[in-house]
């Protein structure tokens, strides 16, 4: 259960390379010209840096500080190192979202984890789909036919303005 979701919370669920990613770049700008204020968590499963090697910030946290917040007049980043390499949990990462500046949570990734997800489906990538065996998918975006029509609503994954629209009657925003 997630205790720190205070906020329309949609994930997108599919296997990798499916166009999580692509589908959510081509989606933000349509709901942020909606007016929506939006904050994204995206799971990655490998290493990242957020700094450029040689940056003070970068320097200063290869030199041990154990978290660096870097800010300006335009943004601010905070980068924690963990002492140990740890599964993140949704709950936790909803935690350090400043919820009170939006209006929906979109989470990328944590397909295990129990909260209102939309499938991203490719029957030619030939993957089984996920949602018979996750009871939170409440849509399905493909691009292309099913074999048999879902008991959930069927989405075109080619038709980010209609994904928005499922997203706003389903988090209740004005359509």
């Amino acid at each position: 259960m997630l205790h720190n979701a205070h906020k329309p919370l949609l994930g997108f669920a599919a296997y990798s390379g499916v166009g999580k990613t692509t589908l959510l770049k081509s989606l933000l700008p349509l709901l942020k010209e909606r007016g929506l204020r939006v904050g994204l968590i995206k799971l990655s499963h490998h290493r990242f840096e957020i700094d450029i090697p040689g940056k003070d910030s970068y320097e200063l946290r290869k030199a041990g500080a154990g978290q660096v917040l870097i800010t300006s007049p335009h943004r601010w980043a905070m980068v924690t190192e963990l002492p140990e390499p740890t599964e993140p949990v949704l709950d936790e990462m909803l935690g350090r979202l400043d919820q009170d500046a939006l209006d929906l949570i979109l989470v990328e990734g944590f397909r295990h984890e129990a909260f209102p997800k939309i499938e991203l489906h490719r029957p030619l990538a030939g993957h089984p789909l996920l949602y018979p065996a996750d009871p939170h998918i409440i849509a399905i975006a493909a691009d292309a036919g099913l074999p048999e029509s879902p008991p959930i609503p069927l989405l075109d994954l080619n038709d980010p303005a209609g994904i928005r629209d499922f997203i706003l009657g389903w988090a209740r925003f004005p359509v």
